[in-house]
């Protein structure tokens, strides 16, 4: 039998690159290398071609925004009461489902001369309506829209919250532009100091923690929350939730007005369930400015 021969076989019962190199090495002590040198260059060339292996489940952190029920509740309190039966460690566990929905400010005057100057462009307003329309027709109970003090995310969420009467505006300076993280791999185009991701990372982790994080244990329902900001801080927002290494963030491109939906369930659990929905507006108002 030829070593081809036999590496399809074996390849036929169990597939995968391990069971090629397991063949391989089977056929050298049946002698069908007469070349050892042979041997170690194929061997090599399917070690190569092997997939990455995969984070287990074991990889997700459950504690990652610090509230795990079983971090907040008094040491001394679980042994006596036992794990299920403490008072404490009930209470403290979150009941309620946190919907997010990052969206970006719609398309801006790029001449402006200072952030005040760079206000939307009609075009923008009208994304911005598509964007209102959108979210008002998921009929979804919105607790509050927050929005980054930046002027472009603050007409923005002024020109949505037209379609969601009585949710509350709120601004934020953490949520302003910024750069998160030095991104990789790095890009020609556009090469911040490393003060400026000294100063926006910090401030950008800070937003982070600040929003994105499981339910308070005392709320009763599910929440939905919109936060109007930038493409830097909601494509950060997405790795750091999803765990994925947060240097990749400048990896996604987002459209202006787009739509990007969290969902943080009680465990701790983070689901992406949109990224960049711009689906609902129509092609020839597409932008990515």
């Amino acid at each position: 039998m030829s070593f081809r021969r036999a590496v399809s076989l074996a390849c036929g019962f169990a597939g995968g690159s391990a069971v090629l190199v397991c063949a391989a090495v089977a056929a050298d002590k049946h002698g069908y290398f007469a070349d050892r040198c042979r041997l170690r260059e194929t061997l090599a060339a399917v070690r190569a071609a092997q997939p990455p292996a995969w984070p287990t489940a074991n990889g997700w952190d459950y504690n990652w925004d610090k509230r795990d029920p079983s971090s907040l509740v008094n040491g001394k309190r679980k042994e006596s009461a036992g794990d299920s039966g403490s008072p404490d460690a009930e209470s403290s566990k979150p009941k309620a489902t946190r919907h997010i929905f990052l969206i970006r400010h719609s398309q801006y005057n790029l001449k402006g001369d200072g952030d005040k100057e760079r206000i939307l462009t009609p075009l923008g307003r009208e994304q911005a309506e598509y964007t209102g329309q959108r979210l008002a027709a998921l009929g979804l109970k919105y607790d509050v829209l927050i929005h980054s003090s930046m002027t472009r995310a603050t007409e923005t969420a002024s020109i949505i919250s037209k379609y969601l009467p009585g949710v509350e505006l709120v601004s934020c300076d953490l949520l302003r532009e910024g750069a998160p993280i030095e991104p990789v791999p790095p890009v020609t185009h556009w090469k911040p100091e490393a003060v400026q991701y000294h100063e926006d990372g910090a401030r950008i982790e800070a937003a982070y923690r600040r929003y994105i994080h499981r339910a308070d244990p005392k709320q009763k329902e599910d929440s939905y929350e919109i936060i109007v900001c930038h493409a830097n801080v909601i494509r950060y927002f997405v790795c750091r939730a999803l765990q994925f290494p947060p240097e990749g963030w400048l990896r996604m491109g987002l459209n202006n007005g787009s739509i990007t939906w969290l969902t943080i369930r009680p465990s701790g659990r983070v689901a992406l369930r949109a990224l960049g929905d711009s689906g609902f507006m129509p092609p020839d108002k597409l932008t990515r400015t």
